[in-house]
This record gives C-alpha cells, structure tokens and sequence, in this order.
C-alpha cells in the first residue's frame, strides 16, 4: 500500500500490537531538490538511514506493519516537529526559543547533511517549506499515529519500532575507554516513551542475536518517541539505531557483500520484537 510520502507494508493477519516506522530510509529524490543543491547526488544522501526498510522488510512476515518515508532525510525530516522551522535556511521563519536541533541545522527542513555539510546555497521561501509538510511530513504522520491507534484500539497497547542507523563514527566519538563500541542503541527518552519491562524485551531481542546493545547514549529518541510514546496510556516508543558497518559500505553507501547475511539475522530479531506484545495481549487478535 503506497501513497506519494510513504511505502506501507501490511501483514495479511496482523497479529500483534507492534509497528515498525523508518522515517530516514527514503531515497526519492526530487531533482528539483538536486538541482537547487550544493551538493552532489552522492555527498547528500550522507544523512540517509540507507537500506533500513529492507533490514527490517521481515515485520509484516511475523504481523506487523511496516511504513517507510519515499522522500529523504535531507529533504525534509519526519522525525523532527513540523514547527522546527529553521530561519537559517527557511525565508521569513521568526527565532524562537533555543532549540539544540534547529540551531545545528538538524531541523524539519535540514540546513545541512553529516559533518556539517550545507545543503543549499541560499534560503529556501517559506512556501516551499510549507509544501514539504504537507505533501511529506502531514501524510506519513497521520499514517503512522492510524498505526498506533489501531494497535491501542485491537490490542489495548502499542510498541513502536522507530528504526534508524547511526554513521560508525558516531559511536567512536561516544566510546568509552577500554568499552566496547555498541552495535545497537535503543532510545526511550530515558523511560518516558516506554515502559521498562518493554525496552528490556527489545534489548533481549538485539542481545540475544549476538549484538551490543546501550540505551540512550548518544541517542535517546526524537521527535517521533517524544511525540508518541505515552506508556502509561499504553503506546510505547523505542527508537534503535543500528550502526551502518555492520551492513554497508558507508563510504559508497552500498550494501556489504554479507548484507543478506546480516537482514537473515535481523529477520530472527524482528520475530522476537513481533512477539513482544502477542504474550501479553494473547487473545487480542481471536
């Protein structure tokens, strides 16, 4: 089921309260986009969550529904506010309160991609901007908040799998001495978008494949887990972010030659997140 901001996999029997989101893996780029850049068409897709929407393809094989951004990450960023407008690169958007994503160029329209790296060479008319929310941003988060609330509504709970990837370099600058790099982060906000016993089950779920897992450092969740997850009402948020050497060439942003392999793997662990809400709420879906 498509629609022009998203790709929506359905499972034939949705059976359990689980969704898997990946706002960051869309590769449609306009080339308009392209053209009004500086940058070429390969630097840009720095930013992009590459191939997440196939690691995680297994989801509605086990019952859970899959939805994945078309437009990507340097055009406009769904796991950002619609109103973090940013007014270096957007024409007549006001300042406002310190925000630590706008002001890094990290808002819903992205001033800029990894490392810095300006996008535009200029400001963008706030129509434009406009255009962006309501023909990406407004569709795919009214899709994805009709996921959770069919969830809440055929399981009295839901469990959102926000899926990203994190650049290897990102978890090296975060490393402790002597520690391991982890392979996986998950982002609860610190036990406000989830429930403990929830997050415990996704980490057993990553750990028990053989991965290293942390919580909510250096990432821990945006706007969709900040947004969505509500575990006392029972909609809870977990954001994992699966470091991009495991699976692919960062450098040429392809995939790696045991990338099969790897989604093989991930395709146990997406069963056992899968089943994280079916041994609670059994007989929901009867």
């Amino acid at each position: 089921m498509d629609h022009d901001a998203y790709h929506l996999w359905l499972p034939e029997r949705r059976d359990t309260p689980v969704v898997f989101s990946s706002p960051h893996s869309g590769q449609d780029y306009p080339s308009a986009f392209l053209d009004a850049s500086l940058l070429d068409a390969h630097v840009i897709r720095s930013s992009e969550d590459a191939f997440v929407d196939r690691l995680f393809a297994h989801a509605p094989l086990v019952g859970a529904p899959l939805i994945a951004a078309r437009a990507p990450r340097a055009y406009i960023d769904l796991n950002r506010a619609a109103d973090e407008l940013d007014p270096a690169v957007i024409e007549g958007v006001m300042r406002v309160a310190h925000n630590p994503r706008v002001s890094s160029g990290l808002g819903v329209i992205p001033r800029v991609v990894a490392g810095g790296r300006a996008i535009y060479r200029g400001k963008l008319p706030l129509r434009e901007a406009e255009y962006r929310l309501r023909t990406h941003w407004q569709p795919y988060h009214e899709a994805l908040k009709r996921l959770i609330d069919e969830s809440l509504a055929m399981f009295g709970k839901a469990v959102l799998i926000d899926c990203h990837s994190m650049p290897h370099e990102a978890i090296e600058a975060h490393a402790r001495p002597g520690q391991p790099r982890p392979d996986v982060v998950l982002g609860d906000r610190f036990g406000a978008a989830a429930g403990r016993d929830v997050v415990e089950r996704i980490e057993a779920a990553f750990a028990g494949a053989g991965l290293r897992v942390v919580r909510n450092a250096p990432f821990a969740g945006a706007y969709i887990a900040q947004a969505y997850g509500r575990p006392s009402r029972g909609a809870h948020v977990v954001q994992v972010e699966i470091d991009r050497a495991l699976y692919m060439d960062e450098a040429r942003i392809e995939p790696r030659p045991d990338f099969e392999a790897f989604r093989s793997m991930m395709a146990g662990v997406i069963a056992e997140l899968a089943q994280i809400g079916r041994d609670q709420v059994p007989l929901a879906a009867e």
